[in-house]
């Protein structure tokens, strides 16, 4: 195809391409992962028991433990109370009712317990109950189970900061049917990565599209880089975890975080198409488009490269480079793109 034909072709890629952007950049660094917020820690908490059990009761920590979840779609509603004892959640098949007198309303508001009580938080009024959801399920913020001290690592962990620590153990209580009931669960803390061992291949990675813009003699090596971000979109976005489900769309949650990658997957099947065709002036420009949809999917889960423990349904090796895919190799992409089109655009020698 000479560059005059191949003119119109770019065109309409490069109005694709905004179109893309525009869909994508709104939504996908704030869902990225489902339902947002970190997706790597070093802490991690786990449920180990619910005693005695609640059959149909789902519990479990969100969010490395910053979050617990209780789903109660049986007759009998689950009561959660507040720090003081005082009666704070009803969750069961009328849906989700809080207690606006109880203190932990306010408190859990908050990561780490920092909102203001208003002057009718008591936990010695009689309760007033207001539906927060209709829904048999609902997530909130439980100092119990995660590290409350912003900054500052848990004693043990700073005295030995090379080796995994069991910081607490911890029990939230619960009622069903007048019968008391115990969750009990822990916190631990791992040691992250060591930089040293993998920065280099990132480095590596972004310096890749680069070399093969400007050292190849065709768009193939750089449809090649293309087809490896398409894979790593398409990872990516399969093992995004389930969000909570509580989460008033479920579907709508699991659309926006999948949309980024199935769409950075599409620009990398047809950037190595037209490489593999030699199309060096669409291989360049999807590769600019393709580096700006892996970032928009890996950056607001970059935080994995240096963290212990991800949030992931794949192994936490893989996920963690998937996400370095995504960032270098996305970096790589835009810079060797616009490298690429500068090269189609030059004057070719009269020989």
């Amino acid at each position: 195809m000479t560059r005059r034909a191949a003119r119109p072709l770019v065109v309409v890629l490069g109005v694709l391409a905004v179109v893309l952007l525009a869909v994508v950049l709104p939504a996908g660094p704030a869902r990225a992962h489902v339902g947002g917020g970190a997706a790597g820690s070093d802490f991690a908490a786990r449920v180990l028991a619910v005693e005695p059990a609640l059959p149909g009761v789902a519990v479990r920590v969100l969010s490395f433990g910053d979050e617990l979840e209780v789903v109660n779609p049986t007759a009998t509603d689950v009561e959660v109370p507040g720090y003081s004892g005082e009666p704070y959640l009803r969750i069961g098949p009328d849906g989700v009712w809080r207690n606006a007198h109880s203190p932990a309303t306010y408190i859990n508001l908050d990561r780490f317990g920092r909102t203001p009580l208003p002057a009718h938080a008591d936990p010695g009024a009689a309760p007033e109950w207001v539906q927060v959801s209709t829904g048999p399920g609902y997530v909130w913020h439980d100092h119990r189970t995660h590290w409350m001290s912003e900054g500052v690592l848990p004693p043990a962990v700073a005295a030995d900061p090379t080796r995994g620590h069991l910081v607490s153990a911890w029990v939230v209580p619960m009622a069903s049917g007048g019968v008391d009931v115990q969750v009990r669960g822990e916190l631990t803390w791992s040691p992250p990565p060591p930089a040293w061992a993998v920065w280099p291949l990132y480095a590596l990675m972004v310096l890749a599209p680069v070399a093969a813009a400007l050292l190849s003699r065709g768009p193939r090596p750089l449809g090649v880089l293309m087809a490896v971000g398409g894979v790593a979109a398409l990872y990516h976005a399969a093992t995004t975890p389930e969000p909570a489900t509580s989460v008033s769309s479920h579907a709508g949650a699991l659309v926006s975080a999948l949309l980024p990658g199935l769409l950075a997957a599409a620009v990398a099947a047809g950037g190595l198409l037209a490489a593999r065709r030699g199309r060096s002036g669409p291989t360049a420009l999807l590769a600019v488009v393709l580096g700006w949809l892996l970032l928009v999917q890996g950056l607001p889960d970059v935080d994995v490269l240096w963290t212990a423990n991800v949030l992931a349904s794949g192994p936490v090796l893989l996920t963690r480079a998937a996400v370095a895919v995504l960032v270098a190799l996305g970096a790589g992409c835009v810079l060797g793109g616009l490298v690429a089109t500068r090269r189609t655009r030059a004057p070719q020698p009269v020989g």
